[in-house]
């Protein structure tokens, strides 16, 4: 390659990583193994807190499986045909009670860490209410003016009609916007039974109780498309209640919200126009 075909290069790499965050990032895919990309700090704490039980769950489970073994060979019928009889061990019997004791310290440490952070909400850059309903989610921004609008799944028949990428049982008519990196408050209840808005992406899960105002957050750090679902059986019709956010740049953002205090309904399509030029942009800097 040419150095002189470097910068269009590296612009080529970043158009299509622009027009990749038009794509979806926390959706659930056939095959995969553990948790959705995490996209909050909330989340990176779980994958980390997730990743050091799987570690202590691999030691314990190979100790045991070893000591099995070793049980089995060491004291089987052609060693000892005539069994012996002994009912205590004071070492086996300090070592069993401590050892589980300092696992759990070891556990208890960063566990009450995240659920502190979890529960702390950090100053805001505004606040979302949801309210959950049989069988879709209303929302409220009501630092930007007080909008409001019904978010509902969107039925197989019109899957093809929408204007961006559409998945069954994930995408609604009307999406959940934020920018990228704010700090978001989710004040959430429910008007009927209990509900549960969830983003695996973001790493929360909170409890919609009719009578009730319950607060959690989370900070995007990446954008794109993120799904999540009902997480609180809520009816005949509890899996048909999705959850779509999209994160978006500030300005894209604020475009949408001006757009949204006169229609929330209509304003989709400044999210159509954002990721109809960032293909553009894709498309053009691929063809230099």
């Amino acid at each position: 390659m040419r150095f002189s075909t470097v910068p269009a290069a590296l612009a080529t790499i970043i158009c299509f990583a622009a027009a990749a965050a038009a794509t979806p990032v926390g959706i659930p895919t056939d095959g995969d193994l553990g948790f959705q990309p995490s996209a909050s700090p909330i989340m990176d704490q779980l994958y980390g807190f997730h990743t050091l039980l799987l570690i202590i769950i691999f030691g314990i489970s190979l100790l045991v499986l070893g000591l099995l073994v070793w049980a089995m060979v060491r004291y089987s019928h052609k060693r000892h045909p005539e069994p012996r009889r002994f009912s205590h061990n004071t070492t086996v019997e300090v070592i069993w009670t401590v050892v589980p004791i300092l696992i759990l310290v070891l556990i208890a440490v960063p566990s009450f860490r995240i659920l502190y952070d979890q529960d702390v909400i950090p100053e805001a850059d505004f606040t979302i209410k949801t309210t959950g309903n049989q069988w879709n989610w209303t929302y409220q921004y009501p630092d930007h003016g007080g909008f409001e609008f019904v978010s509902s799944m969107v039925n197989d028949e019109f899957l093809a009609e929408h204007p961006f990428t559409a998945h069954r049982n994930l995408t609604t008519d009307v999406p959940v916007v934020v920018p990228i990196n704010a700090v978001v408050r989710m004040q959430v209840t429910a008007s009927d039974v209990i509900h549960s808005w969830t983003i695996p992406s973001f790493g929360i899960k909170m409890d919609g109780i009719p009578g009730r105002l319950n607060e959690t957050w989370f900070q995007a750090t990446r954008e794109g498309i993120f799904y999540g679902q009902c997480s609180e059986i809520c009816g005949i019709r509890h899996a048909f209640m999705p959850i779509e956010v999209h994160v978006v740049p500030q300005e894209v953002f604020d475009a949408w919200t001006v757009a949204a205090q006169a229609d929330p309904y209509t304003a989709i399509d400044v999210l159509t126009a954002y990721y109809d030029s960032l293909r553009d942009d894709a498309r053009l800097a691929s063809a230099r």
